[in-house]
């Protein structure tokens, strides 16, 4: 079973999180975070990436950026040496206005390219600058290429939601098993 867990503590933040990627998109989160807990059950659910998370810290940017690293350090323990995965997925998401591209690479090459333009300087609960950093965080400790377009939207929080839904269509497709060992002409991922 594709699982891990990691918990990290610092002298500004305390997070655990358990995921199973082989799971059925039961997400148990803790952070008090609202809207940050919302993205992360959409990607949960989405996904079908069972995800358990418990955090509190100091700040909220660095508990963002912890949780970032914390999940996407977890998902790529779990993912091992990656073989036997499709590697790459994509998808397109409305969102009632807003239209969300997300295309990754599970190729253990870090590279995160955003074109989300978000015009509110907060979305709910939570900085705009804050989700980017979440987002480039977790492509970063994952080990992934990350590539995110905002087609159209003009709420915020949609074009936010629809990012997430991609991110988890594409991963999805991404860790779907492959019948092949391992999906790389050069032999190494």
């Amino acid at each position: 079973m594709r699982r891990a867990k990691i918990e990290r503590k610092t002298k500004e933040t305390q997070i655990y999180i358990d995921v199973n990627l082989d799971g059925n998109g039961k997400a148990t989160i803790d952070t008090p975070l609202n809207f940050l807990n919302h993205l992360l059950t959409l990607l949960s659910y989405h996904s079908l990436i069972d995800v358990n998370i418990k955090a509190q810290g100091d700040l909220k940017h660095h508990l963002v950026e912890d949780l970032a690293i914390t999940l996407g350090s977890c998902i790529d323990k779990a993912l091992g040496e990656r073989e036997g995965i499709s590697r790459y997925g994509f998808s397109i998401v409305p969102m009632d206005e807003a239209l969300a591209l997300v295309s990754l690479d599970l190729v253990k090459r870090s590279n995160f390219f955003c074109e989300m333009d978000l015009k509110r300087e907060n979305i709910e609960d939570l900085a705009s600058e804050d989700l980017l950093h979440f987002l480039s965080s977790l492509a970063s400790n994952i080990n992934c290429t990350l590539h995110i377009k905002i087609l159209r939207g003009n709420n915020d929080h949609h074009v936010v939601e629809a990012v997430f839904k991609a991110l988890a269509l594409a991963f999805r497709e991404a860790i779907s098993p492959e019948k092949r060992t391992l999906p790389s002409s050069k032999g190494v991922m």
